[in-house]
């Protein structure tokens, strides 16, 4: 049938434009740019949560603003913020080029270095950008900035652990092996980046203040490669325990050394990127046998912290090749379900709309419940995943990572390597 009416054509004409414009409208992407050191594993597996969450949202349909669905959208640039000698500027520069070149509504991942995460945050208030950090920064100053300065920091959150909470979890196991072993001698390796440092010293004070004896704290700069004098000196001192906080992929060269000098003392690491990956077992030929690693939270090793922990550890798997691998894949995932929940319930992209919905999240994810203190935007920690987010220390063991802490979700006991067994 032929349409020779004008007046019918240009009507039919203006309605298909109207309609083709409400699909477009609809269909506009909601973009999430992701500031991350992409050549480390705190910048990729970062990258490979966002991603996967973001697929699984699309694929259901994405999210819905204000009675349309809209899909996510990533956007990914190298902040080099892990490499030694790059300075701070280029994660600002990174960051800035998200907000006004990829047009990112939010930001999620990084910058991953403490320094360059706080050198980032007058920025995101400059540009009322929603960023929640999920990888590397443990500098407890962050949430501290946004509790001692709200209104101009309101747009900052944390949703994985930092180090005061991980201090408190380590200890939680030092005293255990106190209680079990007699162990009381402590050295400490730290590599000289801010949380690590901090961290150190903090270790230090408290140990000492609960009657360890501390015999040597040692500070390695980034990209260092030979720890053989340090481990002398924790071996000399009849240290029993030496706690490590690295980042760098370096820190296997440590644990290599470590087997092979026979150190008697437990390495234990509250950060230590090398030994939270799948794949260091076969990279150390074994030789990271009964190391400790803390990966902060649940989801990073395999557990059954909440039903939808091996949920996501499994999908991981399929979707990249490999386990989650350490601090940064299972709440980078997790960012895009709680930005997704937090818009939808604000029915909104307004920035401060959604920070009043992220301030009142309070669900359940991989690593257990998740709220944020309304007044700094940290995660609320817990050791009980019904109550909070959980961390997750595991050791190696006959080439898996077996979970030993908290008790509520560990599938092991701490063991010793045969040279130092009483």
């Amino acid at each position: 049938m032929k349409l020779r009416n004008p007046s019918l054509i240009a009507l039919l004409v203006f309605l298909l434009a109207v309609f083709s414009g409400s699909a477009a409208v609809a269909a506009e992407p909601i973009v999430i740019g992701c500031p991350l050191a992409t050549a480390f594993l705190y910048g990729w597996d970062a990258e490979r949560g966002v991603k996967l969450a973001v697929e699984e949202i699309n694929a259901g349909g994405g999210v819905t603003v204000g009675g349309q669905k809209r899909p996510f959208e990533v956007e990914v640039i190298d902040t080099r913020d892990l490499e030694p000698g790059v300075p701070v500027s280029e994660a600002l520069l990174a960051v800035e080029k998200l907000i006004l070149d990829k047009k990112a509504d939010f930001l999620i991942g990084g910058p991953v270095r403490s320094e360059a995460a706080l050198a980032a945050m007058p920025l995101l208030s400059r540009y009322k950008k929603v960023s929640i950090l999920t990888t590397g920064v443990l500098t407890p100053k962050y949430h501290a900035m946004v509790a001692e300065n709200y209104d101009k920091f309101k747009y900052c959150f944390r949703i994985h652990g930092e180090a005061k909470n991980l201090v408190g979890e380590i200890f939680a196991n030092f005293n255990k092996l106190k209680k079990q072993y007699g162990f009381n001698n402590l050295f400490i390796i730290a590599q000289d980046v801010s949380h690590a440092r901090g961290a150190a010293e903090i270790i230090k004070k408290i140990a000492t203040d609960k009657g360890w004896n501390v015999t040597g704290l040692e500070i390695y700069p980034t990209g260092a490669t030979d720890f053989s004098m340090g481990l002398l000196k924790a071996k000399n001192s009849d240290t029993e325990i030496i706690n490590i906080w690295m980042d760098m992929p370096e820190s296997a060269i440590l644990l290599k050394q470590w087997y092979e000098m026979k150190i008697p003392a437990l390495p234990f690491g509250s950060t230590l990127a090398a030994a939270e990956q799948p794949g260091f077992w076969q990279a150390t030929d074994g030789k990271g046998e009964y190391t400790l690693c803390n990966v902060v939270n649940a989801g990073n090793a395999p557990s059954e912290a909440t039903p939808w922990t091996m949920k996501f550890y499994n999908a991981y798997a399929e979707r990249w090749g490999v386990e989650p691998e350490g601090l940064g894949t299972s709440s980078s995932y997790m960012a895009v379900y709680v930005l997704k929940d937090a818009i939808e319930r604000a029915g909104s992209l307004d920035p401060d709309k959604v920070v009043a919905a992220l301030e009142n999240t309070d669900m359940m994810g991989v690593y257990g419940r998740i709220r944020f203190d309304p007044k700094s935007h940290q995660v609320i920690p817990s050791t009980d995943p019904k109550e909070g987010a959980v961390g997750t220390i595991l050791q190696w063991q006959d080439g898996k990572r077996v979970v030993v802490y908290p008790e509520s979700i560990a599938t092991g006991e701490i063991e010793l390597p045969p040279w130092m067994k009483k």
